[in-house]
């Protein structure tokens, strides 16, 4: 059965940062397990900090499949949207890629979602992990696109205002009807003493904090340069952070 991980959090926290260089670790230390990772933010970019080239969304070839002019003579409408989730997927030997895309117009999705919903049940089983990027408001989650959520890392910049934004997503994890099994705070871009002087905001929240990751000078350089974070050297800060946290989160165990 698949284990599946869910980071969350607002945008410009480092979100996808620690997305892609868990996966980095994940792929590092576990050579040989099948990983798929989903990015289900609206501003998807989990593909370039991979170093990976997406042609399709998934929210893309669902609005296709609501013109009917597009799907083939005698094709099955849901045959015709699982050749194109099937078209959307991006394989590689290390990690496999799929990107949600936001809404591309009006009208239900109900029908696509059932549909999406058990494709990424049904590929899931194919994987050791599945490893999402998800947006703040846990859209997909709350909808049940992602069956469910082994291991949830809540994602914070070393603010105030990050962390309260941390407290807001964590009740929102507690409204859901879906399960969440380990739920961890990671804070991002800290200095000496960042923990120490949030640690009231941070016991607010009611989250448990596994580890933080120090500001790096090599995540900014690689970002101004387009470079993939995924690329980026043993010995940086932030990957020996990841690296950490991922140990202390027992996801092998």
């Amino acid at each position: 059965m698949a284990k599946y991980i869910a980071v969350a959090g607002k945008g410009g926290v480092g979100k996808t940062t620690f997305t892609a260089l868990l996966l980095r670790q994940m792929v590092q230390q576990k050579r040989g397990i099948s990983i798929l990772a989903v990015d289900a933010d609206p501003n998807a970019n989990l593909d370039e900090a991979l170093g990976l080239k997406v042609t399709g969304t998934i929210s893309e070839l669902l609005e296709q499949s609501k013109d009917p002019k597009a799907i083939p003579n005698g094709m099955p409408k849901n045959i015709f949207i699982e050749y194109k989730l099937q078209q959307a997927l991006v394989e590689t030997k290390d990690i496999d890629l799929l990107v949600m895309g936001g809404p591309q117009g009006a009208g239900c999705y109900c029908y696509p979602n059932d549909i999406l919903r058990k494709h990424i049940e049904n590929i899931g089983e194919n994987y050791d992990f599945v490893a999402v990027d998800s947006e703040a408001g846990l859209e997909h989650i709350s909808r049940r696109t992602i069956p469910h959520i082994d291991v949830m890392f809540v994602i914070s910049d070393s603010s105030a205002r990050g962390i309260r934004s941390a407290g807001r997503v964590h009740d929102l994890i507690r409204g859901l009807k879906s399960a969440v099994g380990k739920l961890y705070l990671i804070v991002t871009k800290t200095n000496e003493g960042s923990l120490e002087s949030l640690n009231e905001e941070i016991e607010h929240t009611g989250l448990t904090v596994l580890g933080d990751i120090p500001l790096d000078p090599l995540v900014a350089e690689y970002d101004l340069a387009g470079k993939p974070l995924f690329e980026l050297p043993d010995d940086a800060v932030s990957v020996k952070a990841v690296a950490s946290i991922l140990n202390r989160a027992g996801i092998f165990n």
